[in-house]
């Protein structure tokens, strides 16, 4: 059963910054001005959700 919610958490991470990285480069395209403010706010919400999935890791072996 723990491996079920590891493997949600991680599918959820996955998709979030599949779209997350999806959208920077088109926002990059749009505007390549603003390439270093764009991907410093793509590199912080991948970490934010990479974070959400160890969280769910860990939540997976307690539970």
């Amino acid at each position: 059963m723990n491996v079920i919610g590891y493997g949600l958490a991680v599918i959820g991470a996955g998709i979030g910054i599949g779209i997350a990285c999806g959208k920077a480069s088109e926002a990059t395209a749009r505007q390549p001005e603003m390439q270093g403010k764009i991907f410093t706010t793509f590199i912080l919400g991948a970490a934010f959700m990479e974070a959400l999935a160890l969280i769910g890791f860990v939540v997976a072996l307690i539970a």
